[in-house]
């Protein structure tokens, strides 16, 4: 009998890692010879909608309601994953899927669920304020999610539902991508039993670099919580060769520091296969992030292709990046840390080369397609219980 599933997806203005992380995972899942259904809604429409329209589908969408009622009647899966809602399919359709009696699976990306800005981050600071409130009454009075308008709208999304017990009964399974993020949820409010572990994977395997072109990469989003900037202040130090690839609301401040400074370079954003032949090719990928990342997809990616990463040691980073094996890690928010690091990493080439080992090694181990389809086949399993197809 043919395991089918259905994926859930609300794809965001700007792409990111959550649309790479449901590419690959649908793509992975129809290789394995499961059926996939697809269900999305794009953030572009956004545009076209009024405050009022936007706040009563945020809240709760009744139109995705009966659309995702009708889906699941018809296709009848064996388990639905979501992987984000927001905000345009709304809480709702968690509702619908569980009227005709579908597990629910929810990979949780970010900290939308505790957090109105979903970084517990606030003005570039840690802040975990509404971790644990009821009522997330603080986002609203800073204004954490674009303006007080719309953070009173999401905070009221995040409270009715709570009210309703959206995320308590319609949810059977969170999947979290480290441990650290394990331990967030659980402290928030999230049933700690039904949480489980599951990393974020690169498909297809794009093959191990060898790092000779000799320059460190960044590869992200130009924005504050990216810590660009720090990037920035500590190659004012360095002479090591620099390529920003990506783009953002920093991207004027990002075009103007390199033009002082001829060792860096501003590549834009670039399609996903010319990324992978710059890890190929890089030394070295320096991650300077200043938030709360959950797994970013970018340090999987450099790991699959032999690159070494530099980290600020910040949430979840030393997990992912072990110190000294497949990376270093420097204090988060420190320039002259990440320009020390750096110096002594670039002066090391044998130290360089048994890095892009280990990098490579850990991919093969934690982050491949293989490891990760069984981790994931086993979490639909638990949720769907006795209703799970026998034959897989």
């Amino acid at each position: 009998m043919s395991v089918r599933v259905m994926m859930i997806h609300n794809f965001y203005q700007q792409p990111g890692g959550e649309d790479q992380v449901f590419q690959a995972e649908k793509t992975m899942l129809r290789e394995a010879g499961l059926e996939v259904i697809e269900h999305t809604a794009h953030n572009d429409v956004l545009a076209q909608m009024g405050p009022l329209k936007l706040a009563q589908v945020t809240l709760w969408n009744q139109e995705a309601y009966r659309q995702m009622r009708a889906l699941v009647a018809q296709h009848k899966p064996h388990v639905v994953h979501v992987h984000n809602t927001f905000p345009l399919l709304s809480p709702a359709i968690y509702h619908a899927i569980k009227a005709e009696g579908t597990p629910v699976v929810q990979t949780l990306h970010n900290y939308r669920l505790l957090c109105l800005n979903a970084t517990l981050q606030r003005k570039g600071q840690e802040c975990r304020l509404c971790l644990g409130k009821g009522i997330p009454w603080p986002g609203v009075v800073h204004a954490c999610y674009r303006n007080r308008a719309a953070s009173s709208v999401l905070a009221s999304m995040l409270v009715l539902h709570r009210m309703i017990g959206t995320w308590k009964d319609k949810i059977d399974r969170f999947i979290v991508l480290t441990e650290y993020e394990r331990s967030v949820f659980a402290s928030g409010g999230i049933d700690a039993q039904k949480i489980r572990l599951k990393p974020n994977f690169v498909h297809p395997d794009p093959g191990a670099g060898n790092g000779q072109g000799g320059y460190a990469l960044f590869v992200g989003r130009l924005s504050p919580e990216k810590g660009i900037e720090v990037l920035l202040e500590a190659w004012k130090n360095l002479d090591i060769p620099l390529k920003i690839a990506g783009d953002g609301p920093l991207g004027p401040m990002v075009a103007q520091a390199v033009q002082s400074m001829p060792q860096a370079e501003w590549l834009g954003r670039r399609p996903r296969q010319e990324i992978f032949e710059l890890m190929q090719n890089a030394a070295f990928l320096v991650f300077p992030s200043v938030t709360y990342e959950g797994f970013p997809m970018t340090l999987a990616e450099a790991f699959a292709t032999g690159l070494p990463v530099v980290a600020s040691n910040y949430g979840s980073m030393p997990l992912v990046v072990r110190e000294n094996e497949c990376g270093l890690l420097f204090e988060v928010g420190n320039p002259t840390d990440l320009a020390q690091k750096v110096r002594w990493l670039a002066s090391q080439p044998n130290k360089l080369v048994e890095m892009r080992t280990n990098a490579r090694r850990e991919f093969e181990t934690r982050y491949s397609a293989k490891q990760n389809l069984q981790i994931l086949l086993d979490i639909y399993r638990e949720a769907a219980g006795m209703s799970w197809p026998s034959g897989r």
